[in-house]
């Protein structure tokens, strides 16, 4: 029950896509993928689904190979992309039997499970409703319904949570909670990392077409948290080293320095920093999203 993807490269005309490109989502396991637009998720998802070949590099699902195994891999990965496809003009329950008979299912068979699955993902009023007429949302949840038809080990989403609303995306939190549950690797694309925040338990940072960072969610929450931002008369080791006492300090600019992760309150590092003949010009507690340490990490890359 993994999801391994090993050194992928992928050019379109001469414009390289995905540059050496590897990551593993073991079982039991929710990963986050995560990247501005254009970064390169949405070719590395449809590479790991087989729908797209990679120049080199390689795809395992459970061990099996995308690209030598197709049909044993494509068996064993529950796929929704980011812009669900659909005969429009099929009532849902019509049409999610319809995809049935390609895994052998019988109509009576293929008819039960999708009132099961269509009722249990909200569209329960739906079964006779033309696709035409669904929301993106309402195609969300059904291509997630769809996903689940042969119950596979593996589940890869692509901006699953584009076009739902706050109680679909509360419904795909519990249902990512369940597949960990139950042993399964998920791997899910974001250009939102808010929104990665509640779902995943690692996160994988793409950036134009390069990994740029693999990071628990734990330690993401730990280095964006709350920090403590000082502007002082002067910034030398000295005050490095009394700052150092009371948190992780980081030179910002000349003479302001950003505690993080402060083991005390404003007023007492203000104390010692005066005690030990600091001047403080200005100080107050910063909230660090995690979108600022994303946006951190693009600049470092962007350096490199």
């Amino acid at each position: 029950m993994t999801i391994e993807i090993v050194s992928v490269y992928k050019s379109f005309g001469r414009k390289r896509v995905l540059e050496d490109v590897s990551f593993k989502v073991p079982n039991g396991e929710v990963v986050g993928y995560v990247g501005l637009n254009g970064a390169g998720k949405t070719t590395t998802i449809r590479i790991a689904v087989g729908v797209l070949p990679p120049d080199s590099g390689e795809v395992l699902i459970d061990g099996y190979s995308v690209l030598r195994e197709k049909k044993k891999a494509s068996e064993r990965v529950g796929w929704v992309p980011e812009q669900p496809i659909f005969e429009t003009e099929f009532k849902a329950l019509d049409y999610f039997t319809y995809i049935a008979g390609y895994y052998g299912l019988s109509s009576s068979e293929a008819r039960r499970l999708g009132r099961e699955l269509l009722e249990e993902f909200g569209l329960g009023n739906a079964l006779n409703m033309k696709l035409s007429y669904f929301s993106q949302g309402m195609k969300k949840r059904f291509a997630l319904a769809v996903s689940m038809m042969n119950d596979p080990p593996n589940f890869i989403f692509d901006e699953v949570l584009n076009g739902l609303d706050p109680q679909g995306i509360a419904f795909f939190r519990g249902l990512t909670k369940e597949f960990k549950k139950r042993g399964k690797a998920v791997l899910f694309s974001s250009h939102i990392l808010s929104e990665v925040e509640d779902i995943a338990d690692r996160v994988v940072f793409i950036h134009k077409g390069r990994i740029v960072g693999v990071y628990p969610m734990e330690e993401i929450k730990s280095k964006a948290g709350a920090g403590v931002k000082l502007a002082l008369n002067r910034v030398d080791e000295n005050v490095l080293r009394i700052l150092s006492r009371f948190g992780e300090p980081v030179v910002l600019d000349g003479s302001k320095v950003l505690v993080r992760k402060p083991s005390s309150n404003v007023d007492e590092i203000i104390a010692e920093l005066v005690k030990n003949g600091v001047g403080v010009l200005e100080a107050g507690r910063e909230e660090r999203s995690l979108e600022d340490f994303f946006f951190t990490l693009i600049k470092e890359a962007d350096k490199s």
